[in-house]
C-alpha cells in the first residue's frame, strides 16, 4: 500500500527575478515567503500557508507562466504507476520527482512528502504486487 494527497500548488513564473514574483504573490495571498533550505532550490520560495491548506510555492521557470499541482506520496514509483493506469503519461524525471501529464494535457508533479503532517489525510492505495 502507498499513500498520496494534494501537497503543493506551484505558481510557475517565467522570470529571472524570483523575488519580485514572490513579493507580488506574497501580497496577493497575504502570506510571507522564504527560500527553501536546499541551496540547489534557489528558484523556489515557499509561503507560510495555514497548516490545513496545501503548501504554495513560487518557482522561477523558463517556460511560460502557469500554475501546477504536486501530488505528494510515500512511494513515488507506485503513485506514478497508479496515475499511468488512469491515463497519465510520464514527461520527465527531475531531481527527485516525476513531471506527469494528465490525459487532458495539464502538467503536474509526483513528489516525496513535503508537508510535516504527511500522511495526514492522504488517500491509501493498494500498490500492485504488494497484495491486499
Amino acid at each position: 500500500m502507498h499513500r498520496s494527497r494534494l501537497g503543493t500548488i506551484v505558481i510557475d513564473c517565467q522570470t529571472q527575478d524570483v523575488e519580485a514574483a514572490t513579493a507580488f504573490w506574497s501580497q496577493a495571498l497575504g502570506w510571507p515567503a522564504r527560500p527553501l533550505q536546499d541551496p540547489a532550490d534557489a528558484n523556489y520560495r515557499v509561503f507560510a500557508s495555514p497548516p490545513e491548506q496545501p503548501t504554495v510555492l513560487v518557482q522561477a521557470v523558463s517556460h511560460p507562466s502557469r500554475v501546477h499541482i504536486d501530488i505528494e506520496t510515500d512511494d513515488v514509483e507506485a503513485e506514478v504507476a497508479r496515475l499511468e493506469a488512469l491515463g497519465a503519461k510520464r514527461v520527465q524525471f527531475v531531481k527527485r520527482w516525476w513531471v506527469m501529464e494528465a490525459p487532458t494535457g495539464q502538467r503536474f508533479c509526483v513528489v516525496r512528502p513535503q508537508r510535516a503532517d504527511f500522511p495526514g489525510d492522504a488517500n491509501t492505495w493498494n500498490t500492485p504486487g504488494q497484495g491486499s
